[in-house]
């Protein structure tokens, strides 16, 4: 990352939420208006899921906010974050066993890692979180940092990393991953998102099968005019009301439906932009 990217990156970083917001709804239309093949993907995901009117149309901008805010959470000032389901979180740490989090791309999934890890994180309940690492050493460098922090680390998506998820889990703390995220050539299995067969990753569903570990179901809101975020939790059973089945195959797709129902509580923030139904890259040298 050049030095005058670097120096706008942490601007922004002190910039107010609505300022950065509403920068991000003009740069996610720009992004729309400008690239037919990201236009044609969200056209054919919003309606693969049925979505129609206001809320359709409020995705474009809510994929910009999603860009734009990073800076703020990364590097500037605390946001005002609220929660809805915190109870759970509370009753699951109380048994001392590992807590996974299923967080699809909606809302600002940013956002939950860093408000577990301010509100439990910092009193002995730590969070792991999966990553990829960028592609770019220089910016790779610059997020490593935003990644790690009181109650909070990142795990990178290789052997090891999944491993750091494993002990971490034993040691009766909390785990966070996207499941919506396409996983490389080996690691998934071909699952239904929305009707359409999706490449879906098997590591959310082994992490889920641990022994002892608890699921729990979260996703960070954005509320209008730069108010900040709120954090919702919910149990699996209490969405899902069955258990995991311990088929690869039938897991992954019980996790899309878990995914599918958080994205219908607030289909406008969900990254319909983003190639769900990509094929798997091949596996790279060292990955999990």
């Amino acid at each position: 990352m050049s030095l005058p990217m670097t120096r706008l990156f942490w601007l922004f970083a002190r910039w107010p939420l609505v300022a950065l917001h509403a920068l991000g709804w003009l740069g996610g239309w720009a992004v729309w208006l400008a690239s037919p093949t990201y236009r044609r993907r969200w056209a054919e995901h919003t309606r693969l899921a049925g979505l129609r009117g206001r809320e359709r149309w409020a995705s474009v901008g809510a994929a910009g906010q999603q860009v734009a805010e990073l800076p703020r959470l990364w590097f500037g000032p605390p946001v005002p974050v609220g929660w809805e389901g915190a109870a759970h979180i509370e009753a699951a740490l109380a048994q001392r066993r590992g807590v996974l989090f299923l967080t699809p791309h909606l809302g600002c999934f940013e956002i939950t890692p860093r408000a577990y890890a301010e509100r439990f994180g910092r009193h002995g309940a730590p969070i792991t979180v999966l990553y990829r690492p960028s592609r770019h050493a220089a910016l790779d460098a610059l997020l490593r940092p935003a990644r790690h922090g009181a109650g909070l680390a990142a795990a990178p998506t290789t052997l090891a990393g999944v491993r750091q998820l494993m002990q971490a889990l034993r040691r009766g703390e909390a785990v966070g991953l996207l499941p919506d995220q396409v996983p490389p050539e080996g690691l998934g299995v071909w699952a239904p998102f929305f009707g359409r067969p999706a490449y879906t990753m098997t590591l959310a569903a082994r992490l889920a099968q641990q022994p002892g570990v608890q699921v729990l179901l979260a996703w960070g809101e954005r509320l209008p005019w730069g108010r900040g975020y709120v954090v919702h939790v919910q149990p699996w059973a209490q969405v899902m009301h069955e258990p995991l089945a311990a088929d690869a195959v039938q897991a992954a797709a019980q996790i899309n439906r878990a995914m599918e129902a958080l994205i219908g509580r607030c289909p406008r923030q969900y990254l319909w932009g983003y190639a769900r139904y990509k094929a798997p890259r091949p596996l790279a040298p060292g990955a999990a």
